[in-house]
This record gives C-alpha cells, structure tokens and sequence, in this order.
C-alpha cells in the first residue's frame, strides 16, 4: 500500500467531513429554535436576548458564523450546550466512549458467535445445521431492536432476575458490575448483526469453496482445515468486512433505542436528547463526531482488505 493512496484517503476523509460539516450546520440553522431564547428562557428581556446574540454572533452572516463554528471545531471547540451551558466536546467524547464500549463488546461477541455459524452452515450446506443456523438468522433480521430489548429485559432481569435491567456503571469505576450491567444490551445490539454476518459469511465461503484455486489446493493434498480456513475462509471474509464496517455506523446511531431502553448515556442517546431540545451546538457535534468515526472505520476496513488479500493494490 503506497503512501500516495494512504494520503488520498486522509484527504477525502477530510473532504467528507467538510460536506457534513456544511450540510449539518445549513440544516440545523433553519430550525426552529433560537439560541439565545434556549440559553436565557422564554421571559428574558429582549435587551438581554438581543446583548446575548451579539455576543454569540448569531447576528452575523451565516457564512461568517459557520466560519467561526469550523475554526473552533478545528481546534477541538465544538462549543457550548444551549442546554446546560457545559462545553459540547467533553460530554459527547464521554458518550462516544460509552458507545464505542457497547460497540466493542458487541462486536466481539457477534464475531465469536456469528463466525462459526456461517463456517458450519457452509461446510453443512442443506443439513440440519445449516437449516438451524438459517433459522435463527431469519429470526434475528426479523425481531426489531426494542422487540428484543423488552423481551430482554422482561425475561432475563424481571422474570429469572439474572441480570440487572438497566443502568451503566463505567468500567475504570466497577469492572464486573459495569460489565455484568453491559451483558444484556450487548447481546440485543448483537443479534441482528449475529444474523446479518453469519449469512454472509455461510453465502461467500459456499461460493469461494468451489472455486478453482481450492480445487486447485485439495489436489495439492493439503490438509482439509488447511484449505478451509487458509485459503477459503480468508477469502470470504473480504465481503465480510464490508458489512461489519457498515455495522460500526449502525451500532453507533442505531442503537438510540437499545440506549434508552438499557439507560446507556452514549452518543445515540445524547444526540437525540439535543434533537427534543434543540440543543444546536451539540447536533452539530454529535453528527460531525460520528461522521468521522464512521469514515475512520471505513478506512481501516480498506486496510484489512490489503492484508488479507495480497492481489489487493491501492495506488
């Protein structure tokens, strides 16, 4: 991988998080709030709304305010919640580590369980395990997110009492109890990427082990788990890679549900707060954050490719 591509896609990184930057910040100026209003109340005077917008700058162009909203957000001020009057940056980046926490997890655990799955079904092609693994696959593209959470919660924490049901203890605090109260909402975001990826995996090796390097290989006498896991299964995670970077932006704006349902403050959560009160400079920050974290995850996924397949060559 040379480094001209490495630079290209820093560079087109940059440029997309400049059409967000404008889109994000065109969109949320025309709506419906003002900020000095949220910041001071309904019954402020309007010599103190009017002193309030001037020294905010909401008097000036919206060029010129997006100018100044960009300088800061360059410089790591993505200014200050109309809400709570704290500084956007370090609530967002306190939510978007909780997020990338319940990410992490979930997608370790869908790769430990969704991997196998897809293996056995494509090596058991129309028998009973890959009917089984079929099966729970449907069902889990079928269940919505709060269908799951809820049936989650009533049946794991209310009815057995296994589990808590709700609540977030950060893992520098309490390890085991931040990670006992992570268990269930870990595996309710899991479930529809479980069903998405092991599909996916199951479609692609069936695909790849009839192909005529593997022929090619079981000719060669090579060992049978060899040719599977060396050869077929690493080929048919390209695909795989694919869906599993897409699910990184899905896990971190997806799952405002299972966030609400499970008491989780992460991002998804944070953002939709601002969105009910129209808490301006944290939507901007939120979309911008997690815009970035989406085109990083992309990029990284770029890289996987060339290291798992050599043919693979990014000039």
């Amino acid at each position: 991988m040379s480094a001209n591509y490495i630079l290209k896609r820093i560079a087109l990184i940059f440029y997309t998080l400049f059409i967000v930057s404008v889109l994000v910040f065109g969109i949320t100026q025309i709506l419906p709030a003002d900020a000095a209003v949220m910041m001071l109340g309904e019954n402020a005077t309007q010599e103190a709304l009017e002193a309030l917008r001037q020294r905010m700058g909401l008097n000036d162009p919206v060029w010129m305010q997006y100018l100044h909203w960009a300088g800061g957000v360059l410089q790591g001020d993505f200014g200050t919640s109309l809400r709570t009057g704290q500084p956007v940056g370090p609530a967002l980046f306190s939510a978007l580590g909780t997020s990338l926490t319940l990410a992490g997890f979930a997608l370790v655990f869908m790769l430990i369980l969704a991997m196998p799955m897809g293996v056995i079904a494509a090596i058991r092609r129309g028998k009973p395990a890959d009917l089984i693994v079929s099966f729970i696959s449907y069902i889990g593209v079928s269940l919505p997110e709060f269908v799951t959470a809820t049936l989650a919660v009533m049946l794991v924490a209310d009815m057995w009492g296994l589990l808590p049901p709700a609540g977030y203890i950060p893992l520098s605090q309490d390890f085991w109890g931040g990670l006992e109260r992570l268990i269930l909402p870990v595996v309710v975001v899991s479930v529809m990427m479980i069903a998405h990826v092991s599909r996916m995996v199951r479609s692609e090796l069936v695909d790849v082990m009839h192909t005529d390097y593997i022929r090619a290989a079981r000719l060669k006498g090579l060992h049978p788990r060899r040719v599977l896991f060396r050869h077929g299964l690493r080929n048919a995670l390209l695909p795989t890679i694919t869906i599993v970077a897409l699910d990184v932006g899905y896990l971190l704006g997806g799952v405002i549900v299972v966030e609400e349902i499970f008491s989780i403050p992460g991002i998804g959560r944070s953002l939709m707060s601002a969105i009910q009160n129209r808490d301006l400079p944290v939507i901007q920050a939120g979309v911008m954050i997690m815009a970035a974290t989406y085109s990083i995850v992309n990029f990284a996924a770029d890289l996987m490719y060339a290291w798992l397949d050599k043919r693979i060559q990014y000039d």
